[in-house]
């Protein structure tokens, strides 16, 4: 896994600040940003957590790069709706000797580990025969509707991927770009930094909720999930963990 915060919005913490001030005091535009000290900007940001108030923090947004994810992550991370996400495409891109997530769990157990890795090359070896025999159907069809070779050749290609990805595992890899506004980011990081979420998508929570609060660390300072600032909100499926959770993420 790669991950990578690639721009956000500049001075976040002020900006959301700045949306605060309009908010309760007696400002007008061009006068937002006077006075805006740090500590300033820590106290509206306080307050807002204090009062629950959460749509200024919307302001703020955060854009990642992250590769290295299975096709598995991809399900679950665009299940957070208020995102955008630009996806590496299976229909535009072949995956000839694709690469793979291999599950910690399955990679502790050798007998398990290699028929794992089994089942990949045999994935890889259907997709390539697939998009071969595919491919060789649509340049005979493309050339007798009077395409020449070449751009019979070009325009099957992508005709044969198109339908060979349907045999490719939940494991192969794919890429993305991801924006997040911050309110958006914190109920991510709430859901998916949680014990009880799914271990690779909680690793990548991690890794970007650390990368955000290298940038604005007031306004993601109580950021993760949500057993940090109080009960496990999982009753009986909680994993029991609180004060081992509440140290790594005081130490993140």
């Amino acid at each position: 896994m790669n991950v990578k915060l690639l721009t956000y919005t500049p001075e976040p913490e002020k900006t959301v600040a700045c949306a605060a001030k309009l908010c309760y005091a007696a400002s007008d535009i061009d006068t937002l940003y006077d006075g805006l000290t740090e500590d300033k900007v820590s106290a509206f940001l306080d307050h807002l957590s204090a009062m629950g108030h959460e749509s200024p923090i919307e302001h703020a947004s955060f854009t990642f790069g992250i590769e290295g994810v299975s096709r598995s992550l991809l399900a679950q991370i665009t299940r957070h709706r208020i995102a955008s996400f630009s996806v590496q495409s299976q229909r535009y891109v072949r995956e000839d000797s694709f690469d793979y997530v291999l599950p910690p769990e399955i990679e502790a157990i050798p007998e398990a580990k290699a028929e794992f890795i089994a089942a990949m090359e045999e994935d890889a070896r259907h997709y390539e025969r697939l998009a071969e025999l595919l491919k060789e159907k649509h340049v005979q069809e493309l050339m007798e509707a009077g395409e020449d070779e070449r751009s019979a050749r070009r325009k099957a290609e992508k005709q044969s991927i198109e339908d060979a990805r349907f045999v490719l595992p939940n494991a192969c890899t794919t890429k993305m770009i991801v924006t997040m506004n911050a309110r958006s980011l914190m109920n991510f990081f709430a859901l998916r930094c949680c014990n009880r979420a799914q271990w690779e998508i909680r690793e990548l929570a991690t890794q970007m909720l650390k990368l955000v609060r290298e940038v604005a660390p007031h306004l993601f300072r109580n950021a993760g999930p949500r057993c940090l600032h109080g009960p496990c909100p999982e009753g009986g499926m909680s994993c029991g963990k609180a004060t081992q959770v509440r140290e790594k993420f005081a130490n993140l």
